[in-house]
């Protein structure tokens, strides 16, 4: 059993619900199973982590500050004062983006705002309003920060290639770059029972899933929708809170209303992947959505786009868009897949096997073979970690 304690610094760290929060969640469990100290810096931790007594949970809870920006900057510098602090209660700092001024031994980048900003799907601007100039300072904002945050950083990981691109163009250096792929559980999403009343769905239709934000453009149900049109007798399962989205609008005005059926958001998403027959995610920008991994587990195809973080590992599990605007070739591979139900079986079995090779165990194990060699080239208590992730 190892002695070596790391600190954990993300600003919400939850099993549920978050994709970035269940990141760390899984890799602060592992940690824990093999003999690790954490000390968790968040502002929301799940009880079950803080309650452990192989923990010290310290909440640095900014919630009640009216902006995003003001929040994150009174984390960080919270973060940063207690790390200063207490150099002497850990052995090594684990953080994700910036959440802190001081240098981190592993930093994960989940996003580079960089990226985003120069993504032609990219929103805002200092001419759209208050809120847009706002958004577009709070990305400029991060894209300063999280450049000296990764750079500064013994070891970059990446969520996929997309973003280990990004990272080489903001200076990351490569032998200071790993890419570590997320997870999936491959027993909570796989294929099972078609339980469409649930949801209220068609029984005998054919029907796409998207699920994603669907407050703006970014996600690319626009493209979907406009695919749909072309798609005769289809139907689209949308799973994602409706609040500010224009879309029931524009499904409307397209004539598409009995075909698509807004359910709000989901809890149930393992259920729902398995009631839909395939899965189609067109989106502008993503860093490695969790959302690809649990379809190709739930043995759904995938139709998506190379501008999509995960599109990369898709294989014979689906297809991937050059452009995430081709509306024209997504309507042709919706129809190929409505009418093959042995193409659907066959996309969908090798998207299986492929996010079989994804799961958390996986991740979280090439997380702590990172925290193994870090250590040993420190004072520490040495190596700490020896399962191969191969």
């Amino acid at each position: 059993m190892t002695s070596a304690t790391i600190a954990l610094i993300t600003s919400h760290l939850f099993a549920r619900n978050d994709g970035q929060g269940r990141v760390n969640y899984e890799i602060a469990r592992a940690a824990l199973n093999e003999g690790f100290r954490l000390c968790i810096l968040a502002m929301r931790c799940d009880e079950d982590l803080a309650a452990d007594p192989a923990v010290e949970y310290v909440e640095l809870n900014h919630e009640s500050l009216p902006t995003q920006i003001l929040r994150n900057a009174a984390f960080a510098r919270s973060a940063s004062r207690w790390l200063r602090t207490h150099q002497k209660d850990y052995d090594l700092i684990h953080a994700s983006g910036y959440v802190t001024a001081v240098p981190a031994d592993v930093n994960t980048a989940h996003m580079v705002h960089s990226g985003w900003i120069k993504s032609p799907a990219y929103p805002f601007s200092w001419q759209g309003g208050a809120y847009s100039a706002y958004q577009r300072f709070y990305t400029l904002r991060n894209a300063y920060l999280e450049k000296a945050a990764y750079i500064g950083a013994r070891q970059v990981v990446a969520v996929s290639q997309k973003i280990a691109d990004e990272l080489r163009g903001i200076g990351v250096k490569e032998e200071r770059l790993s890419v570590i792929y997320n997870g999936v559980d491959i027993q909570e999403f796989r294929p099972g029972v078609r339980d469409r009343a649930r949801f209220g769905l068609p029984e005998d239709s054919m029907i796409f899933l998207f699920a994603g934000n669907i407050r703006t453009p970014g996600k690319g149900l626009d493209t979907v929708l406009a695919a749909l049109t072309a798609t005769p007798g289809v139907h689209l399962a949308v799973a994602g809170a409706l609040e500010g989205s224009p879309f029931p609008a524009q499904t409307e005005a397209r004539g598409l209303a009995e075909r698509v059926h807004f359910l709000g958001h989901v809890a149930e998403m393992p259920t729902l992947m398995q009631a839909c027959d395939a899965f189609v995610f067109p989106s502008r920008y993503d860093a490695l959505g969790l959302v690809l991994l649990e379809a190709m587990a739930s043995g759904l195809p995938v139709l998506t786009a190379r501008t999509a973080g995960g599109a990369e590992i898709l294989g014979e599990g689906g297809r991937v868009l050059d452009d995430p605007n081709d509306t024209a070739t997504l309507a042709q591979w919706m129809r190929d897949l409505a009418g093959d139900a042995l193409l659907r079986q066959r996309m969908g079995e090798a998207g299986r096997e492929i996010a079989e090779r994804y799961t958390w165990d996986r991740m979280a194990a090439a997380y702590l073979a990172l925290y193994d060699e870090l250590l040993s080239t420190k004072k520490s208590p040495g190596p700490v970690y020896r399962q191969s992730v191969s």
